[in-house]
């Protein structure tokens, strides 16, 4: 069993920072996501639904639909995801239906985040599986990446 500890969350949050950068880098809103298995990453994302014109193509399910395919298999049941953004409900849904094991975020989305913020499906007691949450991860550069996108939008 792999260590789920401060310092592995904070080297994979670090790897989604990159991702959400990138997406910056694209015109995107900065969100990434890689999903961890046994220590290694088997999926990355980051938002991409300018490019792809997919409303649906946000960082979490991009690397959802990835770990699918890698692994043979649309359960994800020994997966973590890390996210820079909490999930909205679309991709807090996926989560559930993925039998993603743990989410790790960094940043609360106050507007549309399903995980906490606004709903809790990833570990709601109503639906038949439940994602461990842990919340905060390198929470201030990834609100801080968000907030200088947006800025410079303005």
């Amino acid at each position: 069993m792999f260590p789920l500890d401060d310092d592995t969350h904070e080297k994979w949050m670090r790897h989604a920072l990159q991702l959400a950068r990138n997406a910056a880098d694209a015109g995107e809103v900065p969100v990434g996501a890689v999903i961890v298995v046994e220590g290694e990453i088997i999926a990355e994302g980051r938002n991409s639904p300018l490019a792809l014109l997919d409303p649906t193509a946000h960082a979490e399910i991009m690397a959802i639909r990835q770990a699918a395919l890698a692994l043979g298999n649309y359960r994800l049941g020994n997966a973590s995801l890390y996210c820079t953004l909490e999930p909205c409900p679309m991709c807090a849904g996926a989560l559930v239906a993925a039998r993603i094991k743990t989410l790790v975020f960094g940043a609360r989305d106050l507007r549309f985040g399903a995980v906490r913020s606004k709903f809790t499906i990833a570990d709601s007691d109503l639906l038949n599986h439940r994602v461990d949450v842990v919340e905060g991860v390198l929470g201030a550069e990834c609100t801080a990446i968000l907030q200088r996108f947006f800025a410079a939008k303005r």
